[in-house]
């Protein structure tokens, strides 16, 4: 969606190539998502009464959310991209962006939850996982600074091959070949945009 995205408002040229990894990888996504949900996935037995209409809304519902939110992930890295374009410093737009996004989180949050403070543990890794979050933006802004938007979506499946590997080595449950096959797709796909290199583009 990003690379639509970045093809509808920025005007960038999706090559063959571009597009073939992007596929590749996405059909591995589609694989480790369909061993996902046939293994936490759940049959009715015979007999048994279904809420079938339920099940169906709530499918609706989840693929409706799912679909603005990668519009809007899309249209996000389009004006990463425009911003880091804009500015020499990638961490200057990151922070651009955390100035808006932290205080509409907080009056989101306070609006539709109640306040709990967290403990000494928690707060511990909010601090951590919110200081890897910044160094990865500020590594996505500087590749859109840098690449096509089609290529640093590709780069960034690496991070679902990477946690189904890491969760296949910490757990004692044998992977499955959907996973492996995902997996593999990824790899290939990634390997083969860095291979390619940058683009000469004449921006």
């Amino acid at each position: 969606m990003a690379s639509i995205m970045a093809r509808i408002i920025l005007h960038e040229k999706l090559k063959i190539a571009d597009i073939g990894g992007l596929a590749c990888s996405f059909f591995g996504l589609l694989f480790i998502f369909k061993q996902m949900l046939t293994t936490q996935g759940g049959f009715h037995k015979a007999g048994e009464p279904s809420d079938m209409n339920v099940n169906k809304n709530n499918h609706i519902y989840a693929v409706l959310v799912g679909l603005f939110s990668s519009i809007a992930g899309g249209i996000n890295c389009c004006l990463i991209k425009a911003a880091a374009k804009a500015s020499d410093q990638p961490v200057i737009t990151v922070l651009s962006f955390g100035i808006l996004a932290s205080p509409a989180a907080g009056i989101c949050t306070l609006a539709f939850e109640e306040f709990v403070l967290p403990a000494f543990y928690s707060l511990f890794l909010v601090l951590l996982l919110g200081a890897l979050s910044f160094f990865a933006e500020v590594f996505l802004a500087r590749g859109l600074q840098l690449e096509k938007t089609s290529k640093v979506s590709n780069i960034q499946y690496i991070e679902v091959a990477l946690s189904q590997l890491w969760g296949i080595g910490i757990s004692s449950i044998a992977p499955s070949f959907g996973q492996l096959v995902g997996c593999l797709l990824i790899i290939i796909s990634i390997c083969s945009t860095i291979y390619s290199g940058p683009d000469k583009e004449i921006e």
